[in-house]
């Protein structure tokens, strides 16, 4: 059995809160087994250098970490920051990766737009997503990417949304792909696109409740004070893909 620790959006901002979060996510992952971390974006929510630093500290594992942007990452930052954490080639944007560990692979692609919150995928990234997923590989092959191809229906967080779905629906449409692993919309999800199945992870930093649920009574779109998560994907080959979600308390 391989098993990934998915995190996503921990949005460290040098407060004691952001950062007490993260650590009760990372305490429960050290203490599993695990062959590799994940974390969806949003690392920093400010994109600033000392956010980064900090964020290198908190993602020290005893496994490979893998980490790519959200729409609250700078590029430059994040690069110079979480050095060790990164293998993409280039100084700016985007933040595209090819990583192997264990004999799975994990294509991580940046789906987000400079200045902007919603995600796009440009001709270039998705020829580039394209000309990956058909090398030969002979073993599991994760797609990960920070906005999840899917309409939340959420008045705000549909803002900033995937755009353009239908062309990489186009280039993911009969590739050899295990899974589709998101973060963004800071809820659990799983769903389908492109005939792959897609699992989100729940948001580290804060919830964001949906229209259908009970009223939270806070005043913003998300709710920090709920349970930080994160979801463990474990795959054995032969068999489905099986998702546990855990909220560490």
């Amino acid at each position: 059995m391989y098993v990934i620790a998915h995190l996503s959006d921990p949005h460290l901002d040098g407060s004691d809160e952001a950062r007490s979060r993260l650590r009760l996510v990372a305490s429960y992952v050290r203490a599993s087994s695990v062959d590799v971390v994940l974390v969806s974006g949003d690392l920093a929510d400010h994109g600033l250098e000392a956010e980064y630093a900090d964020l290198a500290r908190e993602l020290a594992f005893d496994v490979p970490v893998l980490v790519l942007p959200g729409n609250h990452d700078v590029s430059a930052p994040l690069r110079a920051g979480l050095a060790s954490l990164v293998d993409s080639p280039g100084e700016g944007h985007p933040i595209h990766q090819v990583r192997e560990v264990g004999g799975v692979r994990f294509v991580l692609v940046d789906s987000t737009v400079p200045g902007a919150g919603h995600g796009l995928l440009s001709k270039d990234s998705l020829v580039w997503l394209d000309g990956v997923l058909r090398e030969p590989f002979d073993g599991p092959v994760f797609v990960a990417m920070h906005h999840p191809p899917l309409a939340l229906h959420h008045p705000v967080m549909d803002q900033w949304m995937l755009e353009e779905q239908d062309a990489l629906a186009e280039v993911l449409t009969g590739k050899p792909i295990t899974a589709i692993l998101t973060g963004h919309v800071h809820n659990a999800i799983v769903t389908s696109f492109a005939g792959h199945t897609v699992r989100g992870a729940p948001g580290i930093r804060s919830t964001v409740p949906l229209p259908f649920e009970p009223s939270t009574g806070q005043a913003t779109v998300v709710d920090p004070t709920a349970h930080p998560g994160l979801a463990f994907h474990a795959h054995t080959p032969g068999e489905p893909l099986q998702t546990i979600y855990r909220y560490p308390r």
